[in-house]
């Protein structure tokens, strides 16, 4: 069985330049920032709520807390926002409210869903339709042969390339086998070269 591609840096700007250039543009660079830059899967992102990213104080939490019913195999895990992915949150929670004080916003309902719809702007993307929605904007930034893991691939497989530690990328991923972190590294050509030049 042949691995699935992983997005390279330059396509992941490209993706970010189509979607600051079309509707909706801080919500969805942030939703591929999620799975990108903090390796959450596509269900978790689609479960978000405001209360788990902003804390009572208004600011962007560092840590977000997913609950069972939010991740797969029922079993909650904590995931941890890099400063930039918290950045860009920030700017799109300013434009979604209008620069309103986050504080009042979470006060009148922090149960809405972090990233809305027209259609259902409470309950937000189901899982399955946010994975239709990010294979039409890879599409439209033509990027293809993409998958719904991509996001959490490239976050992976980034991390490895820096010399994260496995059991670093086990953690941060949710996975209970190494095997499973595994699956989602690809080999990179200039972490080989890299590696013969050690010896």
């Amino acid at each position: 069985m042949s691995q699935a591609r992983v997005l390279t840096e330059r396509e992941l700007r490209k993706v970010m330049l189509y979607c600051a250039a079309h509707p909706h543009a801080a919500r969805n660079k942030c939703m591929l920032l999620m799975t990108h830059h903090a390796g959450l899967r596509v269900g978790e992102v689609a479960a978000l709520r405001l209360a788990d990213v902003v804390a009572g104080d208004g600011t962007i939490r560092a840590e977000v807390h997913l609950s069972r019913d939010q991740t797969k195999g029922n079993v909650g895990r904590t995931v941890l926002l890099p400063q930039k992915l918290r950045d860009e949150l920030l700017a799109y929670l300013r434009t979604r409210f209008a620069n309103k004080d986050l504080i009042a916003v979470c006060y009148a309902n922090a149960q809405r869903a972090l990233f809305p719809t027209q259609k259902n702007p409470l309950r937000g993307f189901s899982a399955n339709t946010l994975c239709q929605h990010f294979s039409q904007l890879y599409a439209r930034a033509g990027v293809e042969g993409v998958s719904s893991h991509l996001g959490r691939r490239f976050f992976l497989t980034s991390l490895a390339d820096k010399g994260v530690a496995m059991h670093i990328l086990m953690a941060l991923a949710g996975h209970k086998n190494l095997s499973t972190t595994q699956r989602y590294l690809s080999l990179s050509p200039n972490l080989m070269r890299a590696a013969v030049e050690l010896i």
